[in-house]
């Protein structure tokens, strides 16, 4: 596996993790720096299932890849697990672990990867929902607009067969009076 697919697995599985709700996720570039990997993956597990949950589910995820563990280690501990998948290393573990062992002061040495996808600025993120909320708005308008101008029409339809039909009317009972008058 060459430089760069091996980055790109790392942080796809540091995006799996996040996605999984591992907290404060780290990734650290240690190539040409350590004998040990090339690359490690820190999170922070918020209870024990969880611990296991990230830990399994992320094995899994890897197997689709082809990747499998070289080792494991922390199998029977509540607070750490360390998988070794050869190039990279992950390392999940409770807060208090975390805190205890210092491991993002340990590999500081190396070069903080980032991984999150890019955010949205908020121009754009306001730019979107605007011209969202004005083609809803339009698109409203206009259905209104429509029906409006359909009950205008039949209003002004309606008033016209109103006015037509009185004027008839009126025109037959004014020629019925006038008949009846010159009789």
């Amino acid at each position: 596996m060459d430089k760069k697919q091996a980055k790109e697995l790392v942080i796809k599985t540091a995006r799996f993790i996040d996605d999984k709700k591992a907290e404060e996720v780290k990734v650290y570039d240690l190539c040409g720096l350590s004998s040990l990997c090339d690359y490690i993956v820190i999170g922070t597990a918020t209870s024990t299932p969880h611990l296991d949950a990230l830990d399994m589910d992320a094995g899994t995820e890897l197997k689709k890849d082809g990747l499998y563990k070289n080792n494991r280690d922390g199998g029977q501990t509540t607070t750490w697990r360390v998988s070794d998948y050869g190039y990279f290393m992950m390392h999940i573990m409770t807060q208090a672990a975390r805190e205890f062992y210092a491991l993002d002061k340990i590999f500081s040495f190396g070069k903080e990867v980032k991984w999150q996808k890019p955010k949205k600025t908020a121009a754009k993120t306001v730019k979107k929902t605007a011209v969202k909320t004005v083609k809803k708005a339009v698109k409203k308008t206009v259905k209104a607009a429509a029906k409006k101008t359909d009950k205008k029409t039949l209003k002004k339809a309606a008033a016209k067969a109103v006015n037509k039909s009185v004027k008839t009317a009126a025109k037959k009972t004014a020629k019925k009076t006038a008949k009846k008058s010159t009789k």
